[in-house]
């Protein structure tokens, strides 16, 4: 298909060639390079509510939301007042600080499933102190991760499936070595007789079993709630730790996230994105007594010269506080709820082969009928139909992340005219993919 761009991107192109003499494939994370959609990456001057401006002057209403943490979409006001009253004062001390106390007691009051919270700066440095935590009290050294879910890029978690079906690791990145991709085991998700197996056999060895309970890297991969429920009494009956990332779940698909949602008790919890309001925040959390194993009351070394630096904590708290507004999280769900059924009438009544799947204010454009819940099941040529959605919305002035494979998000900003205009661009988009 000729991609052919209807909307200026010039700007935005001689800045990606200058940013390639300065960055290693002109971006700071991956996916931002546009390798798997049409034309150079957007450079995005301004955000205000649900839409954002291109360094070319094209405005998109934006369902990205940063990969995740605007829940209250651009430039919100109360974060934006806070962060600046916060600023005035000096933007990092490498001391205790009142605004990380204030936000400390506004998610322990708000989240029963824990007792104490570490603040860290990204949701990796939250899933790299968790395992070391793990590993820590029970004094054991392998983990168990599931094939679909993502971790960050900690050097255990980028791993694969060796070859049969519970197999010990190999790297899925250079730099990885094999010594420390051994001791990670990689099962399917939702494979219970393996699960039980692979405990029985290497009980005595496993630290923590890791998990996204909802899986929303690889597209959105929801698992049945006892799955969740399997995965905590195998974790009880072996005496190994249970892991939740909830690095994209937490505070998005409820206060309390997926272990509220699905009111499973893990271990521990990883957060990041929405927590930080839009900052670099993440955070592990767990009852007193694991987290007593952490340094200064415990052994478990972990330290951090911008954790908990008061700007990131005045817009935490600023975000979290509105998300704490009674019926916050239905109205999120409702809305989403309503676009994405919108747009699978649209494809039902055309007979196209895609679904919406959602949970909270997340959804995935999945090109197929099928319910999707292991990443084995998505096939990889539907993406050319992802592709050809993707240009066709930029050029109406949508934008989604530039990937098949990852989600989108509703925030708080974007109103019932908006997302009605999303789900007419949306639906001219998949009449052109699917033409």
């Amino acid at each position: 298909m000729n991609f052919e761009q209807r909307i200026p991107r010039e700007t935005s192109a001689e800045l990606f060639e200058e940013a390639k003499t300065y960055f290693p494939g002109g971006v700071n994370s991956p996916v931002r390079a546009f390798r798997s959609v049409s034309g150079p990456p957007l450079f995005i001057r301004e955000g205000k509510g649900s839409r954002m401006t291109d360094e070319d002057g094209n405005t998109y209403l934006d369902f990205c939301c940063s990969w995740g943490p605007l829940i209250h979409g651009h430039d919100n006001d109360h974060i934006r007042e806070e962060v600046m009253k916060t600023v005035a004062k000096g933007t990092s001390f490498g001391t205790p600080n009142r605004l990380g106390n204030q936000l400390g007691k506004l998610i322990l009051d708000n989240h029963p499933y824990v007792e104490r919270i570490r603040f860290v700066s990204s949701g990796t440095e939250a899933v790299m102190s968790a395992l070391r935590l793990a590993r820590g009290v029970t004094g054991r050294s392998k983990i168990i991760k599931f094939d679909g879910c993502y971790h960050g890029h900690v050097d255990s978690l980028l791993v694969k499936a060796g070859s049969g079906l519970a197999t010990f690791g190999t790297s899925s990145s250079a730099g990885v070595p094999e010594e420390v991709a051994r001791d990670t085991i990689v099962l399917p998700l939702n494979d219970r007789d393996l699960l039980e197996a692979t405990l029985s056999e290497h009980a005595n060895e496993i630290a923590c079993i890791i998990v996204e309970p909802v899986p929303a890297n690889n597209g959105l991969l929801i698992q049945d709630p006892s799955w969740l429920q399997c995965l905590r009494i195998k974790a009880w009956k072996h005496n190994v730790l249970l892991i939740f990332d909830e690095v994209i779940s937490g505070f998005r698909v409820g206060f309390a996230g997926a272990a509220g949602y699905y009111d499973v008790q893990p271990d521990i919890i990883t957060f990041g994105k929405v927590i930080g309001g839009g900052f670099p925040v993440g955070a592990y959390a767990a009852s007193a007594e694991i987290m007593d194993h952490i340094a200064p009351v415990g052994p478990v070394y972990q330290a951090g010269t911008l954790s908990a630096n008061p700007v990131a904590m005045a817009a935490g708290k600023a975000a979290l506080e509105q998300c704490l507004a009674p019926g916050f999280y239905e109205r999120q769900a409702e809305k989403t709820e309503r676009m994405a059924r919108a747009i699978e009438a649209h494809a039902n009544e055309r007979g196209y082969p895609m679904h919406v799947p959602r949970i909270g204010s997340i959804f995935w454009l999945a090109f197929g009928k099928d319910r999707i819940t292991r990443a084995d099941q998505i096939d990889p040529e539907s993406m050319h139909y992802f592709k050809v959605v993707h240009h066709e919305l930029l050029q109406e002035g949508v934008y989604l992340g530039p990937s098949g494979y990852e989600v989108g998000f509703v925030s708080s900003a974007h109103t019932e005219a908006d997302l009605e205009e999303a789900v007419t661009k949306i639906c001219a988009a998949l009449d052109v993919a699917f033409g």
